[in-house]
């Protein structure tokens, strides 16, 4: 498959066939692909921090609870994705944050 772009349309050939369609503006303001980083945690609904199990500089297993979520009446435990070490913990207790907001950086050994 061999793809050509151009400034309104855009040229696809599959099969010695070529296909030409315009790109929406929609299709051109989209967001690109950003592959998963398992270092970094984030929030994946707006809600509140409960509680943090963790500090700065401690060293965390697959699995280990690092913080408590409360959205929409429920409370989410966070847990780590990885085997490292807690870099950076950018939220406190009690604080309201944001869906997709950094709550902890985590670096692997």
């Amino acid at each position: 498959m061999e793809e050509n772009v151009t400034s309104a349309f855009k040229t696809i050939i599959i099969d010695n066939v070529k296909y030409k369609t315009t790109l929406t503006r929609k299709y051109l303001a989209r967001k690109n692909y950003e592959p998963v980083d398992y270092n970094k945690v984030v929030s994946f609904i707006p809600g509140t921090i409960r509680k943090i199990f963790v500090k700065e500089g401690a060293r965390v297993k697959h699995g280990d609870q690092l913080l408590e979520l409360e959205a929409m009446k429920m409370v989410n435990n966070l847990t780590s994705p990885v085997d490292g070490v807690v870099a950076k913990i950018n939220v406190k207790s009690g604080e309201t944050v944001t869906k997709n907001y950094l709550l902890v950086q985590l670096e692997q050994n």
